[in-house]
């Protein structure tokens, strides 16, 4: 089949690439702005590698919208919940163009509930289809290929048929989905957001009674997840997620509920619960040093909202930098990825240091707090450490050191629910 892209997002991306690679002509729209596209970058490099292959073996094809050919049977649309303006860019370029319809219409777009009716009533005579953005970033390409279930709203046979056709490489048997209508479909994705969004506040609060109870939280995690009708994903008690695209789903769904005027307080203490875990870290920091944090070095480790991303949205980086600048403290940053978004958000200023090398950014330092599970964090220069630090305090805002370890090289620990 030939495909037509539009967007820049991950989803965006990956489909474009994985479509392309299994046989499909992709012609993809990245920016409608640009009338020619040199490349686009991805801090995900097996993604990056997937469509530079691509685009050297000619089955995709970085066109403008006005590029894009006639004859092309089916449409994607992947976009961020704030770029509407450009979904409907696009879709009032189609109602121009002499196409013979109907032709397939798939929404992968994160607009929310209603969000591809909208889009419906500007191509009615097209087979529409809600294919949600289920793409993990730092594991992009696996989130696709090695789903079991695929959730799909389509709601004519016609529809169906069309993207059965399209994703039959990926998915080829017929359980492989899950067809019901679009609005279904998009509560869906939502709910899933949010049922991952409270097993993890979930951890978060039972933490702070382990904390108290001397109870290691880690161990109690292993256990929870060892039951199978539980299972161990997104079970980490943590600083609290974060993430623009699984955030913005947890707030539509709770305002979605709120708007029903349904009375469920379930999310909206979900959501408080991962915002005041974000303040952890210094809270612990605040009472270690008795309410004084004027002056002192704080090193950070991490500013991305989870590991092999570049992006900070929703991040517990941004709470933790307020709090210790109102504090009078100043902030030592290291990130593998994320130091240029810090740098464009935040400028240049004195009481905040980014540092290339995760070493240079602990010179002098009084704590050390670990935000991001970074895998270059994971194995420690304990000597090293020593001799850069003015004092040996680790913050484990992700649980990936061992206390009594950690504490037997002469530092002073505290994780996440555990002492």
């Amino acid at each position: 089949m030939k495909i037509a892209v539009y967007g820049a997002t991950l989803h965006a991306g990956v489909m474009a690439g994985l479509f392309a690679e299994y046989g499909h002509h992709v012609y993809w729209c990245p920016s409608l702005c640009a009338q020619q596209h040199s490349s686009i970058h991805y801090q995900d490099q097996s993604v990056n590698q997937l469509l530079q292959q691509q685009l050297t073996s000619q089955r995709l094809y970085l066109q403008s919208l006005q590029e894009i050919p006639l004859s092309v049977d089916a449409y994607f649309f992947a976009f961020n919940s704030n770029e509407l303006q450009q979904q409907q860019q696009v879709l009032n370029h189609l109602q121009q163009q002499p196409i013979i319809h109907p032709k397939l219409m798939i929404n992968g777009s994160s607009f929310g509930l209603d969000g591809t009716t909208q889009l419906m009533h500007q191509l009615p005579q097209d087979d529409w289809c809600y294919l949600p953005d289920m793409i993990q970033e730092g594991n992009a390409i696996n989130s696709v290929l090695q789903v079991k279930h695929v959730v799909v709203g389509a709601e004519t046979a016609s529809a169906q048929t069309k993207i059965r056709e399209l994703l039959r490489p990926f998915f080829s048997y017929n359980h492989n989905y899950l067809f019901m209508p679009i609005l279904d479909a998009e509560f869906t994705k939502l709910s899933i957001s949010g049922m991952l969004a409270t097993r993890i506040s979930y951890m978060n609060d039972l933490a702070q009674v382990a904390e108290k109870l001397n109870i290691d939280i880690a161990n109690v995690r292993l256990g929870i997840g060892a039951d199978n009708r539980i299972g161990s994903s997104y079970l980490a008690a943590g600083v609290g997620f974060g993430g623009a695209n699984f955030s913005h789903d947890i707030l539509t769904l709770s305002q979605t509920i709120a708007d029903t005027g349904v009375k469920s307080q379930l999310l909206e203490q979900v959501w408080e619960i991962n915002e005041q875990q974000k303040e952890l870290l210094f809270r612990k920091l605040w009472n270690y040093y008795q309410c004084d944090l004027q002056g002192k070095v704080i090193a950070i480790w991490g500013a991305s909202f989870k590991e092999d991303t570049a992006r900070t949205n929703y991040s517990p980086i941004h709470t933790m930098l307020k709090a210790l600048w109102a504090q009078g403290a100043i902030v030592r940053l290291h990130d593998p990825q994320a130091l240029s978004l810090i740098a464009e958000q935040y400028g240049s200023r004195d009481d905040l240091i980014l540092c290339e090398d995760q070493y240079d950014a602990t010179q002098g330092a009084e704590a050390l707090c670990v935000l991001t599970a970074w895998k270059q964090y994971l194995s420690l220069d304990y000597r090293r450490l020593h001799q850069l630090m003015q004092h040996p305090l680790i913050l484990d805002g992700r649980n990936i050191y061992d206390p009594e370890y950690m504490k037997a090289q002469g530092f002073a620990y505290a994780g996440v629910g555990r002492q």
